[in-house]
């Protein structure tokens, strides 16, 4: 988006300095969104190709963007949590993003960083909607999250070795309100070649969430 600026800088977690990248909203600023990486013990950064793609679209809709290395990840202070940290990284991001462009909030994530942003994203009141990619079904049972009565997107590869699409239709239809389901064609976990097609789905659903929200 024109305008736009990309920031490398950090700012205090809840176990020390997080290492990240804000992108400044363009000439159209609707809020704030926060996109979350893979696991960080299976190579899971900010910069991952799916991280990237999510946020530019967010970005595109007009969302001031942070990305974030979660505790002990890159320059992020800290060490692995098994994802409850993360969470309170995760929820500081959020805090973080909103400071610096408001509300209303997207809460965003891949794999492992799809479960923490649906796990805060559901219970921070100031998160209009959530955007989940590739949900880890084989290590994250979407029952943790709770009932949720947020639009959620779910993007899911048709062949996710750890995800399967059946199997996140029928959690799915158990504990959200308003879900949508894109599964992508002859699609991996990493969406690995597939990457247009996530990025439209995003920017489908920000699109429509985006139309709801007063101007």
């Amino acid at each position: 988006m024109a305008g736009a600026s990309l920031r490398a800088y950090s700012f205090a977690g809840p176990a020390g300095r997080l290492e990240a990248l804000w992108k400044a909203p363009g000439n159209i600023s609707r809020g704030s969104a926060v996109v979350a990486h893979a696991h960080p013990l299976h190579g899971g950064t900010m910069h991952f190709k799916v991280v990237f793609r999510i946020a530019r679209e967010l970005s595109n809709a007009g969302f001031g963007v942070l990305r974030f290395n979660f505790r002990g990840v890159g320059a992020s202070e800290g060490t692995h949590d098994g994802g409850r940290g993360e969470r309170d990284d995760f929820r500081a991001a959020l805090k973080e993003a909103r400071s610096l462009s408001g509300l209303p909030q997207i809460a965003a994530g891949f794999s492992f960083g799809s479960a923490v942003a649906l796990w805060a994203g559901a219970r921070e009141p100031d998160v209009l909607a959530v955007v989940a990619a590739g949900v880890p079904l084989d290590r994250f049972s979407l029952a943790e999250v709770g009932r949720v009565e947020k639009p959620v997107l779910f993007v899911s590869g048709r062949d996710d070795e750890f995800g399967n699409p059946a199997r996140l239709r029928e959690e799915v239809q158990a504990a959200f309100s308003d879900p949508e389901i894109v599964v992508v064609a002859d699609a991996d976990h990493f969406f690995t070649g597939r990457l247009d097609d996530l990025g439209d789905a995003v920017a489908r659903f920000v699109a429509r969430v985006a139309a709801e929200v007063p101007r």
